[in-house]
């Protein structure tokens, strides 16, 4: 073989090899973490880059990012919950109510002695798991179409949020919260442990047992599903749990990182844990996506806001910055889906 012969194939090893490096959609997406943390911190002279301000940014992420990962499992079967938000501030609020230390009762909903600390966290799972399984049962068993059914749902816990608290914020509550919002371990901020915790279990679940795999298949191709011997309905309805479970679960750290309960705690949860999975690179039409895409569209989206507050951006083009991100994604999506 002559020098220029070996040239020739070592070069299209390389180029081969480049290939198959970008051919995955995580590079991508980090490539893309990258870029966008350089253009932050060159815009904001650096104040984006301390260590302070990384650690912000990872601890406002952790609340979306575990919403997040359970919006994941919904539309891998090509369906969505729009009731991701409304259900983590219902959670947050009887958190609130349930572990305060003083005042009067607010409502019907508080007890007159705060409950024990960790009967209220378990009620709240709870409350996650039941509205969860609610959602479910009118998808999976009564095909009502997911957009719908959870709309309604989360226009119903708004109602009942707001009468839960009667439109005050809750003060006062147990000082055990204060760990789970503002401790660390090892150095590392406790809400973003649990948010790398409930990534590490979702990724164990989709890729290594056969429900993850079910949860693919049945977004891929449900038909198709039913006849190979799944069952789809039960699919689905956990589904759902899941995401319920992951939505108090946010709730929860949203009630320990604020140390106080309100309606307004946190806006438009549902729309971030969508616009992070449509980003990560999963399809809206189902049985497409990696946890790991998700994770880094999370922290994607985390940079950009927190990069924008550091800037002082005014909200409203907070607000369009984040339309804009979704509806480049969705298309970017349908046309490759095409």
């Amino acid at each position: 073989m002559t020098k220029a012969t070996e040239q020739a194939v070592d070069s299209k090893k390389v180029r081969n090899r480049v290939r198959r490096i970008f051919g995955y959609e995580n590079t991508i997406l980090a490539i893309i973490l990258i870029v966008i943390t350089a253009v932050l911190a060159i815009f904001s002279k650096g104040r984006t880059v301390t260590r302070a301000n990384i650690f912000n940014m990872l601890l406002n992420t952790s609340v979306r990012g575990i919403a997040s990962i359970g919006q994941l499992f919904v539309i891998l079967t090509a369906g969505i919950d729009l009731s991701v938000g409304g259900l983590a501030i219902f959670a947050t609020c009887l958190g609130g109510l349930w572990t305060t230390t003083g005042g009067s009762p607010v409502s019907a909903w508080q007890p007159v002695n705060s409950l024990p600390f960790g009967l209220a966290v378990f009620l709240m799972m709870i409350i996650g798991i039941g509205f969860g399984a609610f959602n479910g049962v009118f998808v999976s068993r009564l095909r009502v179409p997911p957009l719908i059914i959870t709309l309604a749902l989360s226009q119903i816990l708004a109602g009942l949020s707001y009468n839960a608290t009667q439109g005050y914020t809750i003060f006062n509550l147990h000082p055990a919260l204060n760990f789970f919002g503002m401790g660390r371990v090892g150095g590392m901020p406790v809400p973003v442990i649990v948010f790398v915790a409930v990534a590490v279990v979702a990724y164990f679940v989709l890729h290594y047992t056969t429900f993850g795999r079910s949860v693919y298949a049945t977004g891929g191709n449900p038909v198709s599903s039913w006849l190979s011997g799944l069952n789809v309905p039960r699919i689905l309805f956990s589904s759902y749990i899941i995401c319920g479970f992951l939505a108090a679960l946010s709730g929860f750290i949203l009630l320990a990182r604020m140390m106080a309960a309100s309606m307004n705690a946190i806006k438009g949860l549902e729309l971030d844990s969508i616009a992070a999975v449509v980003v990560g690179g999963v399809s809206l039409a189902g049985g497409r996506g990696t946890l790991v895409g998700v994770v880094l569209g999370t922290i994607i989206l985390g940079a950009i806001n927190n990069g924008m507050n550091v800037m002082a951006v005014n909200p409203a083009y907070q607000d369009i910055v984040k339309g804009v991100i979704i509806i480049v994604a969705v298309t970017i999506d349908m046309i490759r889906r095409r």
